[in-house]
């Protein structure tokens, strides 16, 4: 990017197959830094552990709820499997809150199976072993080019929460507090060239890279994620979003006690430094 000062800061990703391993990865301490939805550190804070949530890496849910065609509206969904990567994080919650509003409730209306992330929901959806999911682009496109019936858009019965975080130890944190801020101005930078539409070309073989949004696919998914603003410039948690989070928490059991004391899980004082 023209005019903003670079460093090089080595960094090594893993893609883990579900976001209770990712929490876990950081809590065992087989990774750093984990960009994950935030409902297993707040439950780890609350019961005295050491995970935080440092800062925002999405607000908004850019999520569909695809299903089988045969399946005509939510309601039909009475009896259904869905997919889910997780029974107490991030997915399984959002399709609670959306079903809970057409009267099905879990378990009495319907089942989760937990297949996985996204491409394992989609898989699965083909395969017919599950009858809906919520799908990240581009795979709410590509599903619905075959033939799959886009339900709904989360974001009209969610529009704002916490859905991915970063997630570090808080010991681990402090002790290398000098990278975590470097790190988390590189992604600040970074959310500032996404939304910057010069960058369209480079953006759009990067996402055919990375996520296969291919062709028309990658137009969908970038205007997808401008038009719902999904990144935050700033890495900030909005307090709407997290106490949000905490709402569906408690609605999928967890205690009114411990919702009461989840803000425990914040340190904002790294996004706050490497926005300066």
């Amino acid at each position: 990017m023209t005019g903003v000062q670079t460093c090089a800061l080595p960094i090594q990703t893993t893609l883990l197959p579900s976001v209770d391993k990712a929490t876990a990865a950081v809590k065992e301490g087989e990774g750093d830094i984990a960009i994950t939805p935030p409902e297993g550190a707040i439950r780890n804070a609350v019961a005295g552990g050491n995970l935080r949530v440092i800062a925002a890496n999405v607000n908004r849910l850019p999520l569909s709820l695809i299903s089988h065609p045969r399946f005509k509206r939510i309601e039909d969904l009475k009896g259904a499997v869905l997919g889910t990567s997780s029974l107490t994080e991030g997915t399984a919650l959002y399709t609670m809150e959306v079903l809970r509003r057409y009267g099905l409730n879990y378990p009495d209306d319907y089942t989760f199976n937990v297949v996985g992330l996204h491409p394992a929901r989609w898989k699965a959806l083909q395969e017919g072993t599950i009858d809906a999911a919520v799908q990240l682009m581009p795979l709410n496109f590509i599903a619905e080019d075959a033939g799959f019936r886009n339900l709904g858009e989360v974001t009209d019965y969610i529009p704002e929460i916490a859905f991915t975080a970063l997630i570090v130890d808080k010991d681990w944190a402090e002790k290398n507090r000098a990278a975590v801020v470097a790190f988390l101005r590189a992604l600040i930078q970074a959310t500032a060239w996404v939304d910057d539409q010069a960058n369209d070309a480079p953006l759009l073989a990067l996402m055919a890279e990375l996520i296969h949004a291919e062709g028309k696919y990658g137009r969908l998914s970038l205007d997808y994620m401008r038009g719902k603003r999904v990144f935050p410039s700033d890495l900030s948690i909005p307090g709407a979003a997290f106490a949000k989070t905490v709402e569906l928490m408690e609605k999928a059991g967890f205690s009114a006690a411990d919702a009461a004391r989840a803000r425990v899980v914040l340190d904002d004082s790294y996004r706050r430094e490497a926005a300066t």
